[in-house]
């Protein structure tokens, strides 16, 4: 008789214990109404009005948020990507160099991290980040540092990809 009370209470313990889970996750998306006769999306809103406090930092027009730039691949227009830790930069690097549909595709051979992008018409890459050209200016490297660096670098990938051996030693 023990242990029939004993199973009866465990099955009834863990009942409620799913309930209350089930009430805590599915509870807030159901508009089961609330005790103040407010919405629960007007409960939620921390702040009513502006806080007096709260200065605008950055101020970005909206004409600079929608403005549009040409980006010619087979010219010499090159994308610099911006590694900033903690944002998905990791992904969207990812991303550029996987998914994006293009003329010539980046090949991404399995197995290692870089990939090679080069232009359509001529073996000169189009994007530099970590997955195309490594870390060529430093772990992590900031604006400054790319701003400094990148021309430098793109110039010896240039040169050195333009070098072609005048002869080729038997073997």
């Amino acid at each position: 008789m023990v242990e029939r009370t004993s199973k009866f209470l465990l099955i009834v313990a863990v009942s409620v214990c799913f309930m209350l889970i089930l009430y805590q996750y599915v509870g807030p998306g159901l508009s089961l109404g609330s005790p103040s006769g407010r919405s629960y999306s007007e409960e939620l809103d921390l702040f009513p009005t502006p806080d007096p406090h709260y200065v605008k930092k950055y101020y970005f027009p909206v004409r600079e948020l929608e403005r549009e730039l040409a980006f010619d691949m087979k010219g010499e227009d090159v994308i610099v990507f911006l590694h900033i830790q903690k944002t998905g930069g990791t992904t969207f690097g990812r991303h550029l160099v996987q998914n994006v549909r293009l003329e010539v595709p980046c090949d991404c051979r399995p197995g290692q991290k870089k990939c090679t992008c080069y232009r359509p018409n001529r073996r000169e890459t189009w994007l530099f980040s970590r997955f195309s050209t490594g870390w060529s200016c430093g772990l992590h490297a900031d604006w400054t540092e790319l701003t400094n660096c990148v021309p430098g670098v793109l110039d010896r990938r240039e040169s050195a990809a333009a070098k072609t051996p005048r002869y080729r030693p038997a073997r």
